[in-house]
């Protein structure tokens, strides 16, 4: 990367997301027009999310179903020194590109803070513990905008296929590397799932869910339990 500007490649999943792809998109164009490199890849929406993104523009992929599977394929396609994978409820602040590039030049991969969009006051404490309990332990989530350099992308095999905790195995996988850069920048993400499920509901279920995690049980039989 020497002697040229350190390019960036936003991979950005989606299945049926036709409601808010308009606001999604908004948000894309702006980075699009800075510079970087956009690729939405969907898992067969049967809404008319395709359509809508592209006509707007963007280049669209369609791959198997599952994050991880849209993920890896998006990597795959880009052509951008940094890797950096957005889920179509978060949104990156406004500098995000011009600190990836200075963060970059010493660290292989990273995420940022985030913050949690919804009315239950509850939710700033669930994104404070998410960011406390991320930069001790250097796992991050798929909701801080995860970003990585191509190559240690490349190296530790990309995402795992797997339906479910993909990005804690990626971590696992980027901490024999090195620790993550945890960026104080916020990324802000949509609180819909914990305001439907229930804050407090959604805190015992993802509690489980990663304990399980830890103690080997199979993500496939972990998926059932999340849907």
């Amino acid at each position: 990367m020497e002697g040229r500007p350190v390019s960036l490649s936003i991979v950005v999943p989606m299945v049926d997301e036709a409601a808010t792809l308009p606001e999604l998109l908004t948000h894309l164009a702006a980075w699009r027009d800075r510079g970087c490199e956009i690729v939405l890849v969907d898992g067969g929406s049967r809404d008319d999310s395709v359509a809508i993104a592209r006509a707007a523009g963007f280049r669209v992929m369609v791959a198997e179903r599952g994050r991880a599977r849209q993920m890896n394929a998006g990597a795959a396609a880009c052509g951008g020194d940094i890797l950096l994978f957005l889920h179509a409820d978060t949104r990156l602040p406004e500098d995000a590109d011009a600190t990836l590039r200075a963060v970059q030049a010493g660290r292989a991969w990273g995420r940022f803070d985030v913050r949690i969009d919804g009315r239950p006051r509850m939710l700033r404490v669930v994104a404070a513990l998410m960011n406390l309990r991320s930069r001790s332990s250097g796992i991050a989530t798929g909701d801080q905008a995860i970003f990585v350099r191509r190559e240690v992308f490349e190296a530790v095999g990309g995402f795992p296929d797997q339906p479910l905790m993909e990005d804690i195995e990626l971590s696992r996988r980027l901490l024999r590397v090195s620790r993550p850069a945890c960026l104080r920048a916020r990324v802000r993400t949509s609180g819909r799932r914990w305001e439907q499920r229930g804050v407090w509901r959604t805190i015992v279920l993802m509690w489980r869910l990663r304990w399980a995690y830890w103690r080997g049980v199979p993500a496939e039989r972990l998926a059932e339990a999340y849907r």
